[in-house]
């Protein structure tokens, strides 16, 4: 059962120190309780280990959008409004998650797409909608009135597919590169907008002087030879202007320009932890100085973290694991940070260890990856906080805020190799996102595939879990990730 609000009291009986091309699917109306059956706590260190720390007081308000809510984008603008971008909607509440409503314009904005994705600016409160219409064009639109209207563009990939994986960010410009142009050119917006896809020869970048309207200047970025190297997580900017691109490889890898994305450079660590395979996406996040924090599933199926503080330069190469050892299988890590070392990442997860080694999906002894979990395995909802990220000996405070399975069974994590056990288990796509608001208040967006009778019945199984409901949890009570705001309070 969903909760309409997960109201996490720090009961000492209730918490353990211990440990892109989807189906259309009928969405159900979710089963709703106003108490958590099942609270799930935990303090680790950075090997995963329990440790004797009490952990952060925080609550999470639970907010249901109503629609399909596959590979959701999530941003939060000045005002409060929050927008939710999934398949072909832009959504938008601007009463904390108490009603939903759809605000794009069917004129501006595409109507029909295989691939969304949406970004708010922090700087400017500009929307964006962006729409993959077939495979060789996309179209972008944008607000500068939270929604209340639109203007829109084509973007045009040209004639070599494919035109996929759209991303777009926005973030400040430099004295460098196209930033260097925009000191001796008017009418440069007042943030740079990236916009990434990418085709068969890889991942494209490119960098609008308009605020997101034309993208005249960039092409194919560097760090594209090998395996499942095209495909490529979220853009994330920095303070300074740095730009992060993720390619999805099997050595955990970033791609980082310094220019506003006139030249990049390839940095690589994880060779201790690595990645599983078959894969999905990691993510970089920034704090207020510029320090950044690369999170993504490791072989051995937990999170983990590299740190870079010198803008990308350099990353510490013994990685740092997030998740509790408890939780044995990880999918969709996403973060966000506010000031130094104070971070937010979010991801499903698993903690039936008890199947570790049985028989998978295949019919092999499962080692963790999701992409062949057993079918009665449950995958959870986890929101990790540390508020000491860059410490030596950092402190993660996770907790699970869901009360009933995200997904029950397997999760496709190869979308040329899915698994029909009554229906694709491709049914939540390719990500989650987390992002923060001007107050530090932490907001996460997913797409709950157990919904209705899959939720309330302990029985349920794979077959049952094909849905992709939007939903969204926002920090109702607990410290911001910015320090002078102190303890966010809930929003109504």
């Amino acid at each position: 059962m969903r909760t309409k609000a997960i109201l996490l009291s720090l009961l000492m009986a209730t918490f353990s120190l211990a440990g892109c091309f989807g189906e259309d699917e009928v969405v159900s109306e979710p089963v709703v309780s106003e108490e958590p059956e099942d609270v799930r706590i935990f303090v680790t260190d950075k090997t995963g280990a329990s440790i004797d720390v009490m952990p952060i007081e925080m609550a999470f308000q639970f907010s249901d959008v109503g629609e399909t809510g596959k590979e959701p984008s999530i941003g939060i603008t000045s005002s409060g409004c929050i927008f939710f971008i999934a398949m072909e909607k832009v959504m938008r509440s601007c009463d904390g998650g108490q009603a939903w409503e759809e605000t794009q314009d069917p004129v501006q904005c595409s109507p029909t797409t295989s691939d969304p994705y949406g970004w708010v600016d922090p700087i400017t409160d500009r929307v964006f909608g962006v729409q993959m219409i077939g495979l060789e064009t996309s179209w972008i639109c944008w607000s500068d009135d939270d929604g209340a209207s639109w203007m829109g563009n084509p973007h045009d990939s040209g004639t070599t597919p494919l035109n996929d994986h759209i991303k777009l960010a926005s973030g400040p410009w430099t004295d460098a590169g196209y930033g260097a142009l925009g000191q001796f050119t008017s009418g440069f917006y007042e943030t740079a907008v990236y916009y990434c896809y990418n085709k068969l020869a890889g991942i494209f970048c490119f960098t609008s002087f308009d605020g997101g309207a034309t993208f005249e200047t960039g092409g194919q970025i560097i760090g594209l030879a090998t395996t499942n190297g095209g495909l490529h997580g979220a853009i994330s900017t920095a303070p300074d202007g740095t730009v992060y691109v993720t390619p999805r490889v099997a050595t955990p890898t970033v791609i980082v320009s310094k220019d506003n994305g006139f030249s990049w450079f390839e940095r690589t660590m994880g060779t201790d932890v690595t990645t599983p395979n078959p894969r999905k996406n990691s993510e970089v996040s920034t704090d207020t100085d510029s320090n950044a924090y690369h999170i993504w599933t490791g072989a051995d199926e937990g999170v983990y973290m590299s740190r870079s503080t010198d803008s990308g330069e350099t990353w510490e190469q013994e990685s740092i694991r997030i998740s509790p050892a408890g939780v044995i299988s990880t999918v969709f890590p996403q973060t966000d940070a506010g000031d130094p070392g104070r971070i937010a990442i979010t991801y499903l997860g698993s903690e039936n260890t008890e199947m570790m080694n049985q028989t998978d999906i295949d019919g092999n002894p499962w080692n963790g990856n999701a992409h062949y979990a057993p079918n009665n395995a449950s995958y959870h909802l986890y929101i990790t906080y540390s508020l000491n990220a860059l410490d030596e000996n950092p402190t993660f405070h996770t907790y699970r805020v869901t009360d009933d399975p995200v997904q029950r069974g397997s999760i496709c994590l190869n979308s040329g190799d899915c698994r029909d056990i009554g229906g694709s288990n491709r049914n939540l796509l390719d990500f989650n996102d987390l992002h923060i608001d001007r107050e530090g208040r932490v907001y996460v967006a997913f797409a709950d595939g157990c919904t209705g009778d899959c939720a309330t019945n302990p029985n349920a199984s794979a077959s049952d879990s094909r849905d992709g409901r939007g939903a969204v949890y926002y920090l109702a009570s607990g410290p911001s990730l910015y320090v002078a705001n102190g303890e966010m309070q809930p929003l109504y």
